[in-house]
């Protein structure tokens, strides 16, 4: 709990100097430091024993000034309000950054889906849906998938609120199956977009991507994407990790033969005798880190020992704001995750367009389109932190907030 509470702090933190280094006033601040509605729901959903189990479910909707709102939906046992009200302000940067016509939202039920049925998780999944209908919708608040949901969850999902609105709203979930109107290279959008930034920053650096030594912490559903991005362009993987421990090989792993071992859960380390720490492995000798697992990793103790000269965090707060800038002072190029992960909510943007007009891109189309806007979106946040003379992530939350700041201004709310 406390964790969540220092992630929502420390978002409101960087919003409020964001804010004061573009010129706005306390009352702007007042405005974004919260969502502007936040639901709490319950859910009753008959259980396979025939017991009744009520669940707790979030909806954080943080502004809508530019846009209806937009963001997952995750079902996780630690799910909780301080942790909603986050990542939808998150959505809005993101949003922002790629400059989508978006405000952020969130959502979460408090279960664990590994402990149930999946005639369970159907009902919960519906129960939801019916619980949030009133203020959800195509041009109202858009949901996805995130920790633990995925393409057959919004594909029951849209189901009910097809049932709901008596017409068919695919527009109403990004994420779905391609059959239900769905998008090409949804999938594999973060870590995609994840792989461009590596890219930009690699120039930036000098860096041929090419024999760079890639280091990247945690091999989920990002991270070994992730992997076989780089492995594929030709980068060295020296370093993967997942929950258990790292391996480590400084003429590159075998990431064809580590992808097919591995299970659905991305546990890989544990057919492996000589594996090193999670500590260890990010302190590696390498050009490139990628931190793609959880929080906090690179915090003020370990600062000072990455030897990356580029840190891409591919997963949400890997590093610690204090973390930030000893690496800013040392002359680490980090790219944030809020500009690192924007790939997935840029393709589901591109689902909703695609479901409103009923007109269908291929993969290339879509990857050409975000490979576009990924790279604006860098070149704008790096050129932000060049002129303003502020570090990667500062400069990104400006970008992001400015969007969502100027039109709540227009709209007369400030």
């Amino acid at each position: 709990m406390a964790e969540n509470l220092n992630l929502f702090t420390s978002t409101q933190n960087v919003i409020k100097e964001a804010l004061t280094k573009l010129g706005y006033t306390e009352e702007m601040y007042e405005l974004l430091k919260e969502p502007l509605r936040m639901f709490t729901v319950r859910i009753p959903v008959r259980m396979d024993d025939g017991s009744t189990k009520v669940f707790t479910g979030y909806r954080a909707q943080h502004n809508d000034a530019a846009g209806p709102t937009k963001g997952g939906v995750r079902f996780h046992p630690e799910v909780n309000e301080e942790e909603v009200k986050a990542l939808s302000m998150w959505m809005t940067l993101k949003a922002g950054i790629v400059d989508l016509p978006y405000g952020g939202g969130k959502g979460g039920i408090v279960c664990d889906p590994r402990q149930m049925s999946m005639g369970e998780v159907e009902r919960l999944s519906r129960g939801y849906v019916r619980a949030i209908s009133q203020i959800v919708g195509p041009s109202k608040d858009i949901p996805a998938p995130d920790v633990y949901t995925n393409s057959q969850i919004m594909a029951w999902m849209v189901d009910e609120y097809s049932h709901i609105r008596e017409f068919d709203s695919p527009a109403f979930i990004t994420g779905k199956p391609l059959v239900l109107g769905g998008s090409h290279g949804r999938e594999k959008a973060t870590a995609q977009g994840v792989t461009i930034c590596i890219h930009e920053a690699a120039k930036k650096r000098g860096i041929d991507i090419k024999g760079a030594r890639v280091v990247i912490q945690g091999f989920g559903n990002a991270g070994s994407f992730l992997a076989k991005f780089m492995h594929d362009a030709g980068a060295k993987v020296i370093g993967i990790s997942d929950a258990y421990g790292g391996l480590h090989d400084p003429e590159g792993l075998d990431i064809d033969y580590l992808l097919d071992r591995r299970d659905s859960f991305g546990t890989i380390t544990t057919l492996f005798e000589n594996t090193i720490t999670n500590q260890e492995l990010l302190e590696l000798d390498c050009d490139i880190l990628v931190p793609a697992a959880i929080s906090n990793q690179i915090t003020e103790e370990n600062a000072d020992n990455i030897k990356a000269s580029i840190v891409v965090e591919a997963a949400n707060g890997p590093t610690t704001l204090e973390a930030t800038k000893i690496l800013a002072d040392r002359g680490v190029l980090l790219v944030p995750d809020v500009l690192a992960s924007s790939g997935g909510v840029t393709v589901s943007y591109f689902e909703w367009v695609q479901n409103n007009q009923g007109y269908y891109w291929t993969e290339e189309e879509v990857n050409a389109k975000l490979h576009t806007a990924l790279v604006k979106a860098f070149d704008n946040i790096y050129e932000t932190a060049q002129t303003r003379g502020v570090n990667m992530r500062l400069a990104a939350y400006m970008v992001g907030v400015r969007k969502t700041a100027e039109a709540s201004k227009f709209r007369g709310w400030v």
